[in-house]
């Protein structure tokens, strides 16, 4: 059987990008006071794009990028709509790094009965992309396409490719959704990973698909394993793992979050920026999200 374990084991041992969030302890970065937004500047997040997570410890609300990796939000869906992931351990949790599940088996080498995935480590951007850059390093663009932090090649690199695109790529910023996988690039299969803290080696290395909007602080709650493997001894699961537009309308959570068109987004990210100074970086960008409708069930 093959093991997940051993391919996110050996990305912690690769040397990170340095940046001051890194050595951080597990707290939320300094930033600009927040206040509600208007709701002119907020828009709702469509059921078909919000994975809705209930756990031992509470609920998470992920968005779903299916420009970033179409075939690994697809499987989500398919494996949520299916209840695969209903009852399922967080097998493997790490302080200041992740928490993995969707193993079957608990222990690492389980996974679904579908076809494992190929690797969606980067993606093709163009200017159909709602792509908001909050900063612009020597030939590069750092920014956000709806709630996903992203790395890419400047925009007038464009008019120079083919088919008038850029590669991207997800940047494993807090609440971060990966896809864990075996040594081989094409082994994603079930098992996935929600981030605790930032974790730049991972970038262009493990398929990003979402990102966690309401609930970072359960992620970060779950019950962490032992030694350097992260295993958990009696660990926290979870209970029912659904898209909202699976649920019925009573019970479907309503998520807004802030748009990154928006002037408001402008402010905040210069509140932001002026708050971190020489520190600031994508990571440090929270979005305001109101969560509405129904409440999680008891666990």
């Amino acid at each position: 059987m093959r093991s997940l374990i051993t391919a996110l084991a050996v990305a912690m041992l690769v040397p990170a990008v340095a940046t001051a969030q890194d050595a951080a302890p597990a707290t939320a970065p300094v930033a600009a006071p927040q206040t509600a937004a208007p709701v002119s500047e907020m828009r709702t997040v469509t059921p078909e794009n919000l994975l809705v997570i209930d756990t031992t410890k509470g609920r998470v609300l992920v968005e779903l990028a299916p420009e970033a990796a179409p075939l690994h939000v697809e499987r989500m869906r398919l494996l949520a709509r299916n209840g695969f992931f209903d009852g399922l351990f967080w097998h493997r949790v790490i302080d200041n790094f992740m928490a993995q599940t969707g193993d079957p088996l608990g222990t690492g080498e389980g996974q679904s009965a579908y076809p494992d995935l190929p690797g969606e480590f980067t993606f093709r951007r163009d200017v159909s992309m709602p792509f908001a850059a909050v900063a612009a390093p020597a030939g590069a663009q750092v920014g956000l396409i709806r709630s996903l932090p992203v790395m890419t090649q400047p925009d007038a690199n464009m008019a120079t490719t083919a088919d008038g695109k850029v590669h991207a790529w997800g940047v494993y910023c807090p609440g971060v959704a990966g896809m864990a996988r075996d040594e081989g690039n094409d082994t994603a299969n079930s098992q996935f990973f929600l981030m605790r803290q930032p974790y730049p080696s991972l970038d262009k290395r493990y398929t990003v698909w979402g990102v966690v909007l309401s609930g970072l602080d359960v992620v970060r709650a779950i019950k962490v394993g032992e030694g350097d493997g992260g295993m958990v001894v009696a660990p926290d699961r979870m209970t029912r793992v659904r898209m909202a537009s699976d649920l019925p309308e009573a019970d479907r959570p309503v998520v807004q979050v802030m748009d990154t068109g928006s002037a408001g987004f402008r402010t905040l990210l210069e509140q932001t920026r002026a708050a971190r100074g020489a520190d600031f970086s994508v990571c440090d960008i929270t979005l305001p999200v109101q969560v509405s409708g129904a409440a999680a069930p008891a666990a």
